[in-house]
C-alpha cells in the first residue's frame, strides 16, 4: 500500500479539562466514574471526563426549566441575535475546533473543517427562524360569520440531544440552534469518546452570553442518557447513533410522552450505470466510501456496477484506493485517518473475515497497516471486497470503516432490488448521465436521502435530514422546517368580538 505518513503532525491544542456547562457556569461533575479521552491516532490520553449522575441531571433540567419561562417570552428577533453572535464566535474559533476535533476523533483536519462549516450553516438557518415562524402566523378572517382563526407557534420547554462520536461538532448544531431560536431551552449530552469539540462550542456559547440556563452541557454515559430520557420535565429528545440504541431511545422517551427524533444506523448503496462519467464518478465514490475513515451514516460502502461498466469501474476504484494516504488527521496530506477505537478496528476486521468466508474476494486488505510513527494508532488501510452478494452479512450490516464492497448486476431493476433489500433506509446514490435512470431511482429506492452523481448526499441546513425504515424512529427529522415543527406546537385561536 502506498502513501504511508512518515512525519509527525504538529500538535494541536485541546481543552485542558472536560467540564459541564450548567446555568451559565462551567462546573465539574461530582460523579465518581471517570473515562479517558484518547487520541485514536496515537493512543495518547488527551483529557478525562467525569460521568454526570442522575441526581445532577435533575439539577441541570431544573435550571433549564426555570430559564424557559423568561426565554420563551423573549421576542424571536432578539433570540436570533444570540445566534448571529454564536455564528461569529464559531467562525473565529473554527480552526481551533477543527484541530481539536481531528485530535479526538482522528478524521483529517480538512474533514473537520468541512464538518464545522456544515454546523455553522445550521446556525445561519436557525437565525432566520423569526421569518419561518411569521409565515405560519397569518389570520384567516371570516371563517364563519364574524369569526377569525389563526395558528400560533409556541415553544414547549426543555429539549435534550444525545450525540454520537462520528460528527461531534456538526451534529450538536443540528439541534441546539433550532431549539433555542424557537424559544425552548436545551441540554446537550455529547459522546463520552469525543467531548472536546463540544467543550469548544460551549466556550463560544459562553462568550455570546446566552441567559443562564438556556443552553447547557453535561457529560456522561448510559446513566446520564437514561436520566434524560425519563425526566418528566424534558419535552423532547434528539438522538443520533446505532439503530439498536435509537430504538431504545424512541421507545423509552415516547413511553413518557416525549417528542422523539432518533436517527439510527445505515447501509448505503451506490449504483454506477453504463452511462456514468467514470472520470468524475470514481473520485466521488472513493470520497464517499473512505472519507471520515468510513465512519459516517452517509457512506456508500456497497457499490453496484450495472452491466458492462463493472470491470472498468472495479479497476479504477482499486487503483484509486491503493493511492490513498493513510495517516494522522492533522497531516494535510492524509486521506484516511484512524478509526475511533481498537474495538472498532477489530469489529471491522471480523466483518471482513466473515465476508471472505461467505465467498467475497479480498482485493485490497489494509488491516495489517501500521503507521511507522504511531504504532499504537487504530489505523486501517483501504479494504476492497469483490463479489459481494445481498445474502452476505457485510452487505446488510453497517461497517463504519474504510471498506468498499463491490457487486455486479445486469440491469438497474436488479440493482434497485439489491439496494432496497436491507433493513435500513438512510441514503443511496446513483451515478448516471441519463435522466430516466435517475428518475426511476429516486422514485423506487426506499431511502430518505438520494444522491444523483453525489456520493455523500448530506442535505443543506434548510432541508431536513432524511431517513426511513430502521434508520429513523420518529416523525420529524433534524434541520429545516422539520426542526421548527419538532420544537414548537401550534395553538389554534378562534376569535369573535361581540362589540
Amino acid at each position: 500500500m502506498t502513501g504511508m505518513q512518515e512525519r509527525t503532525a504538529e500538535s494541536a491544542a485541546v481543552p485542558d479539562a472536560v467540564n459541564n456547562y450548567v446555568n451559565g457556569q462551567w462546573t465539574k461533575s461530582s460523579g465518581g466514574e471517570e473515562q479517558a479521552v484518547v487520541d485514536p491516532a496515537t493512543s495518547e490520553e488527551l483529557a478525562s471526563l467525569t460521568f454526570t449522575p442522575e441526581s445532577e441531571v435533575d439539577h441541570v433540567v431544573s435550571c433549564a426549566t426555570e430559564a424557559f419561562e423568561e426565554w420563551r417570552r423573549t421576542p424571536a428577533v432578539d433570540r436570533s441575535q444570540y445566534l448571529f453572535g454564536l455564528k461569529g464566535e464559531l467562525e473565529d474559533r473554527s480552526e481551533e475546533i477543527a484541530q481539536a476535533l481531528s485530535r479526538e476523533h482522528g478524521k483529517t483536519v480538512g474533514e473537520a473543517r468541512g464538518e464545522i462549516r456544515r454546523g455553522i450553516e445550521n446556525v445561519e438557518v436557525a437565525a432566520g427562524v423569526p421569518n419561518m415562524l411569521r409565515e405560519e402566523s397569518g389570520i384567516v378572517e371570516d371563517v364563519a360569520s364574524g369569526i377569525d382563526e389563526s395558528a400560533i407557534r409556541q415553544p414547549l420547554g426543555v429539549f435534550a440531544a444525545v450525540i454520537p462520536f462520528n460528527f461531534p461538532a456538526m451534529i450538536p448544531l443540528w439541534f441546539l440552534p433550532y431549539a433555542v431560536a424557537t424559544g425552548n431551552t436545551f441540554v446537550l449530552k455529547p459522546s463520552e469518546r469525543v467531548p472536546l469539540s463540544s467543550q469548544l462550542i460551549f466556550e463560544a456559547v459562553d462568550a455570546v452570553g446566552f441567559p443562564d440556563g438556556v443552553v447547557n452541557l453535561i457529560n456522561g454515559g448510559e446513566e446520564t442518557v437514561n436520566a434524560l430520557l425519563k425526566h418528566e420535565d424534558i419535552e423532547g429528545i434528539s438522538f443520533v447513533g446505532s439503530s439498536g440504541v435509537a430504538r431504545h431511545v424512541y421507545e423509552t422517551a415516547a413511553k413518557s410522552g416525549k417528542r422523539v427524533q432518533a436517527q439510527g444506523g445505515a447501509k448505503n448503496y451506490a449504483v454506477v450505470t453504463e452511462s456514468a462519467d467514470l472520470d468524475r464518478t470514481v473520485p466521488n465514490v472513493l470520497g464517499s466510501v473512505y472519507g471520515n475513515a468510513g465512519q459516517r451514516c452517509l457512506a456508500n460502502d456497497v457499490v453496484i456496477g450495472v452491466g458492462d461498466v463493472y470491470d472498468d469501474l472495479r479497476d479504477r476504484l482499486t487503483a484509486g484506493a491503493e493511492d490513498l494516504t493513510v495517516g494522522i488527521g492533522l497531516d494535510e496530506d492524509t486521506d484516511v485517518g484512524p478509526v475511533i477505537t481498537p474495538e472498532s478496528r477489530q469489529r471491522i476486521s471480523d466483518l471482513v473475515d466473515d465476508a471472505v468466508e461467505d465467498g467475497a474476494e479480498l482485493v485490497l486488505d489494509g488491516r495489517d497497516f501500521e503507521h511507522p510513527d504511531y504504532p499504537e494508532g487504530n489505523f486501517i488501510g483501504p479494504i476492497l471486497l469483490e463479489g459481494v452478494t445481498s445474502d452476505m452479512t457485510i452487505s446488510q450490516e453497517e461497517i463504519f470503516g474504510p471498506v468498499l464492497c463491490l457487486a455486479s448486476v445486469d440491469d438497474l431493476d436488479e440493482a434497485i432490488e439489491m439496494v432496497n433489500g436491507t433493513q435500513y433506509g438512510n441514503a443511496s446514490s446513483i451515478y448516471t448521465e441519463r435522466g430516466g435512470e435517475a428518475r426511476q431511482y429516486r422514485h423506487e429506492v426506499d431511502a430518505g436521502n438520494i444522491g444523483v452523481n453525489v456520493g455523500v448526499c448530506a442535505p443543506m441546513g434548510f432541508f431536513h435530514f432524511g431517513g426511513r425504515k430502521e434508520s429513523f424512529f420518529g416523525d420529524l427529522h433534524a434541520q429545516g422546517e422539520d426542526a421548527i415543527n419538532f420544537y414548537t406546537e401550534k395553538t389554534i385561536e378562534i376569535e369573535r368580538w361581540f362589540s
